[in-house]
């Protein structure tokens, strides 16, 4: 008799199912009603799943004339469609007292819940290093959200919640064990991999530490910047009171090694290539400069100008994501920056958006350079322009 194998199932990040190291796959065109059923059967392997419950999912509110027998029939079909995957026997799902099961021929092992057991071991275990290395073991299992294409599934979504607070909860005893030992190296590893995994969650504030902490600075300036412009970039939103203290905490700490002033001075200079057309910079350094603008201004008397630059479809509309989005992006921004003075400063401030600081301008010439942006952009066509908005920068003392 043939030695069956386990029928390897992963939840987190997506759902795929492997048996002796091959990905069972079917047809091409996408199989809901499969898909859903597998799910369920092998996310219960141990409970089963009452029949009532599958056609409450499977079939929802649809008008079935027979309920049973279209769950039947979706049953049937899912084993024939196994067996074509390759798996071995036929009788892989069955019915006892009203309740579906997944074959005990065939032993299943699931990704989320591994995951489960390890955070339980963990949270139980008296012994650090123990405990440490459980919970470790359960945080490189969790690859992304429990079934996060299927997050809209009521009973998935719930469980990609619970999966999510469960995970929080072992970085961050991971991390209280690092902290402890001040292993930064692995710590800033933790950071980074948490947030490859759930970007957009404040993760960034681990390697940002663990940076900081092992006196990288430079580095953790540098994550800053990049953490700000792909938040308001992606999500339009800004980093977390975590993040900014973390970077108020950085400012205080930041020392550099004695130099002399010329030295200092070159390190300050802009390379060659940086100087033609306005000055791009990132929003935490725009926002810097905003402020010194400002309080220049009350000795100077100079107006400024802050202009929103966004790009619009032929409707007015601001445009949402895309490949196109992306590449008209691209072709504003060299528009923007060949078409203000050396001296104004420039910022994207979210995917089809540009700030613009005009330095000692006046209402007129903003409007210059309005159609100076416009006639460097040449989108081509009607259906594709840009909106502007532009405020005076008010000194406030």
């Amino acid at each position: 008799m043939e030695q069956l194998g386990t029928l390897y199932v992963q939840m987190f990040g997506g759902f795929q199912m492997s048996y002796r190291n091959k990905p069972l796959t079917g047809e091409r065109r996408r199989d809901t009603h499969f898909t859903s059923l597998m799910q369920l059967l092998l996310h219960n392997v141990q409970t089963g799943v009452s029949r009532d419950y599958l056609e409450d999912v499977l079939l929802g509110e649809r008008d079935v004339e027979n309920r049973h027998q279209t769950l039947q029939t979706i049953i049937y079909k899912a084993k024939r469609k196994l067996k074509k995957m390759g798996l071995p026997g036929d009788n892989y799902i069955f019915l006892e007292k009203g309740i579906y099961f997944w074959t005990r021929d065939i032993p299943v092992e699931e990704d989320a819940v591994v995951f489960d057991r390890f955070c339980r071991e963990a949270a139980g275990e008296s012994d650090e290093e123990k405990r440490f290395e459980l919970y470790q073991k359960a945080i490189y299992i969790y690859k992304g959200e429990f079934l996060s294409t299927y997050a809209g599934v009521m009973w998935a979504g719930a469980e990609a919640r619970r999966y999510s607070t469960m995970f929080e909860e072992c970085v961050r005893q991971e991390a209280l064990i690092l902290r402890k030992r001040q292993d930064w190296l692995r710590l800033e590893k933790l950071g980074r991999y948490v947030t490859a995994v759930v970007p957009f969650a404040d993760w960034e504030s681990l390697i940002m530490e663990a940076l900081m902490e092992s006196g990288r600075y430079e580095e953790a300036q540098r994550l800053y910047a990049d953490t700000v412009d792909t938040y308001l970039r992606e999500r339009g939103i800004s980093p977390s009171e975590k993040i900014m203290r973390m970077m108020d905490r950085l400012a205080r700490q930041m020392k550099h090694s004695y130099e002399i002033l010329d030295q200092i001075q070159k390190k300050l200079e802009e390379s060659g290539e940086d100087m033609q057309g306005g000055y791009q910079c990132t929003y935490p350094v725009f926002c810097g400069i905003y402020h010194v603008v400002s309080r220049m201004m009350e000795r100077g008397g100079q107006s400024v100008y802050l202009m929103l630059c966004t790009l619009v479809d032929g409707k007015g509309h601001p445009m949402k994501d895309g490949k196109r989005l992306n590449e008209l992006s691209g072709r504003l921004q060299k528009a923007i920056r060949c078409s203000v003075r050396h001296g104004d400063i420039i910022n994207q401030y979210g995917k089809g958006q540009f700030l613009v600081l005009l330095v000692n301008t006046t209402r007129e010439n903003c409007g210059v350079v309005e159609k100076r942006i416009n006639h460097n952009f040449a989108a081509g066509g009607k259906r594709t322009g840009v909106q502007y908005h532009v405020n005076s920068v008010i000194c406030k003392t």
